[in-house]
This record gives C-alpha cells, sequence and structure tokens, in this order.
C-alpha cells in the first residue's frame, strides 16, 4: 500500500467534502499542515516518509468519526454539553463502530483529538478537560497468544509456498505483517548457524519497512520450516524482488480461512487469531523456551531495558546466536528427554523379562528335579514289586 498517494487522495477528498462544514475543513487543513511539518522535525527528516503518511492517514479517519459523532457542528461552536454527550455516549458503548461494537480505540481519539492539537486549535481544550476531568489513562492490558502446535495447523491449512512462508516468518521473525509484505530477496541472507551447524536466514528490517516505533535490525531465522520455504521461494525471484505479490487483505483472507478450519481460538479469552496474535505467540513461545525480556524486545524491536546499550544491540544484534542456541537445546533437550525415558522404559522392561526369564528358568529346574525323583521312585516301587513277586513265587504262591 501507497500511503503516501492514499494521504494525498483522502486529504484532498476530506477538505473538499461539501458535506463537511466549511469551519472543520479549514480546521482540517490547518491541522495538516501543522502535523506534516511537526512529524519532519520530531523525526529529523528533509521530507516525508511512508511512516509519516501512514500516521497522517490515520487522522483522515478520526476526523471524519468525530465529526459525524458531533452531527457535523463546527468544533469551534462546541459547547460542553455537546461534548459531555459525545463522551458519555463513547463511555457508555452507545457509540458503535462500523462492526457494531463500542469503539474499543478510544485511548488514541481521546489523546491525539480531544486532548491534542485539533481540539486545541478549535479553541476546546478547556472544556474537555472539565469533561473528561473523571477520565482514566487507559492501557492495552489483554493478553492474547496461541502455542505453537496451533500457529503450525493453521500454517500447515494454508495451500501456497508463499502464503506458508508468510504465516512463518510472521511467527519466526515476529515482525508486522505489513512489514513483511514489503520485504524483497535482497533483505534476506542464507548462512550456516555456527552453533547447530543449519543453514538460516538472517533477515534485514531496514527503518523505510518498520512502524516508527521499531529498531531496524536484522534477525535470524529459528525455524527449520522458514528456512525450507525462504529457500522454495527466493529461487525464482530476483535480487531486488518482492516475496509477496498480494496485499494484506489477501493475507488475511487466507488466514482466516485456516483458523476457520481449525477453529483455532487465543488463549485465555478464545478470540479468533488474527496475524497481530503471531507476533505476541511468538514472544510467549521464546519465553516459555528461556529467553530473557530484553532478548525478546530485541527480537520485536523494542528498545530493551538498559537505553545506554542500545547502539551496541542494533549493531551486534545482542548475539542473536546466543538465543537461538536456546531454541536448539530446547528441542534437543526434549528429544534427550524422551530418549531417557525410552531407555527407562527400555531397561525396565529388559528387567522384567530377565526376572521372568529366571523364574522360569527355576521352575523348570525344580520341575526337573521332581521328575528326576519322580522316576526314581517309580524305579524303586517297581524293584521293591518285582521282589515282593518272587518272594511270593519262592513261597508258592501265585
Amino acid at each position: 500500500m501507497n500511503y503516501k498517494e492514499a494521504y494525498e487522495r483522502n486529504k484532498e477528498k476530506l477538505i473538499n467534502d461539501k458535506f463537511v462544514c466549511k469551519e472543520n475543513r479549514d480546521l482540517f487543513k490547518k491541522f495538516f499542515e501543522w502535523e506534516e511539518t511537526k512529524l519532519k522535525r520530531t523525526n529529523g527528516i528533509p521530507s516525508l516518509d511512508e511512516a509519516c503518511y501512514k500516521t497522517l492517514c490515520t487522522y483522515i479517519t478520526r476526523f471524519k468519526n468525530v465529526n459525524s459523532w458531533f452531527d457535523n457542528k463546527a468544533w469551534v461552536k462546541l459547547t460542553k454539553k455537546d461534548i459531555e454527550k459525545v463522551y458519555n455516549d463513547l463511555e457508555d458503548g452507545k457509540i458503535k463502530n462500523a462492526r457494531g461494537e463500542r469503539f474499543g480505540d478510544l485511548k488514541s481519539y481521546y489523546g491525539k483529538i480531544f486532548r491534542s492539537k485539533p481540539f486545541d486549535m478549535a479553541g476546546k481544550t478547556h472544556l474537555v478537560k472539565e469533561v473528561m476531568e473523571f477520565s482514566t489513562k487507559r492501557t492495552n492490558t489483554e493478553v492474547r497468544f496461541v502455542d505453537e502446535e496451533v500457529i503450525r495447523k493453521i500454517i500447515n491449512l494454508m495451500v501456497k509456498p508463499e502464503h506458508k512462508l508468510l504465516g512463518w516468518l510472521a511467527f519466526d521473525v515476529g515482525e508486522n505483517i505489513n512489514t513483511l509484505l514489503q520485504l524483497r530477496k535482497s533483505d534476506f541472507f542464507r548462512q550456516q548457524n555456527p552453533d547447530t551447524k543449519e543453514m538460516e536466514y538472517r533477515v534485514n528490517l531496514p527503518k523505510d519497512k518498520l512502524k516508527r516505533t521499531r529498531l531496524t535490525r536484522s534477525e535470524i531465522t529459528n525455524f527449520k520450516e522458514t528456512t525450507e520455504l525462504l529457500d522454495i521461494v527466493l529461487n525464482d525471484l530476483k535480487d531486488d524482488e518482492e516475496l509477496f505479490k498480494f496485499g494484506y487483505a489477501a493475507s488475511k483472507k487466507f488466514l482466516n480461512r485456516a483458523v476457520s478450519i481449525t477453529k483455532a481460538k487465543c488463549m485465555p479469552k478464545g478470540q479468533p487469531v488474527t496475524w497481530k496474535d503471531f507476533c505476541s505467540s511468538m514472544a510467549c513461545d521464546l519465553l516459555k523456551k528461556g529467553w530473557t525480556s530484553d532478548e525478546v524486545n530485541a527480537r520485536l524491536g523494542h528498545k530493551p531495558s538498559s537505553i545506554e546499550i542500545d547502539k551496541y544491540i542494533n549493531f551486534l544484534a545482542i548475539d542473536r546466536h546466543k538465543p537461538k542456541k536456546k531454541v536448539y537445546s530446547h528441542t534437543l533437550d526434549k528429544v534427550q528427554n524422551e530418549l531417557e525415558e525410552s531407555k527407562s522404559r527400555e531397561k525396565l522392561y529388559t528387567e522384567r523379562m530377565q526376572r521372568q526369564q529366571t523364574e522360569l528358568e527355576e521352575i523348570k529346574k525344580k520341575y526337573e528335579e521332581a521328575e528326576k525323583d519322580r522316576q526314581k521312585e517309580v524305579k524303586e516301587f517297581s524293584a521293591l514289586k518285582n521282589q515282593v513277586k518272587l518272594l511270593l513265587k519262592s513261597q508258592g504262591i501265585k
């Protein structure tokens, strides 16, 4: 998606939309001029990049929504009662989103529209402060993830190799899906892991393809499935050619199909699995396999706990092979434990068979001894019987 084209096109439509009152259109135009300058200065860039245009695009949607909540009334004319009604309706869930659900992104509307520059330009900051005096800062504390086993089931139901590859990259590298969809063959470097001796790929994640909050970095793949699929997909591509010839809408479609068939649900609340959940699932998976929070944060492109070592982290990548050895060791330990259990079961079985064999041999020996005793008794009885016969015969008794 080209955010620059989308922003310029939709901004032009918004500020020239006759169904939006002129006062608000003028305010929106003034804000966009201010925000464009702010983004360039705060990011230290001479011209807007795609990440900036993506940010600006979100304001267009927010402005349209807020304008409809106030029934297209000029923001400069809003009263405390107007603001209070919209605020209460949002908090009470009376204002719905396009899906007929309560707005879940109120934090961004409050922080970026009501309490920020747009309403400040309209001269309503003091009214917002009065109305929202009881409003608390919202933080997203929801936890949702799926286990590796579920991820495997979902990916296995994807048909094309490039679809499966996107799934493995999302779970393996843990980067935002829109960033992954922009990657090119030149962003991947095949190499041999110095510890496991297995082949892997180093994935370069350049700044121009990342979200503004993510750090530029490179990550090595952890799963052999990712390596195998990259070998297949990259084989027929030119160096600067994109891996994926489809966009987010198509990726969402084939993911939803696989999720629907597997009936995969997120833990702990059972929500349907989305692309975003692949990232959180990777984080949980690595933490369970012994990675530290700093190592996971670094893989996600977040700043580690120590700001001072940021430059070393991005240059040395926190020794990416060291954390990977934990994945390898985890798998090796699992196999080793299974082998030990198998050996233990085999040993118990052998010991049991040996005891049974010993018992059988003892029984056989006792039987043979008893049989010898019986045969001896038979011979003695036979000899005694013959003696009796001879004695009786000698006495003329038949």
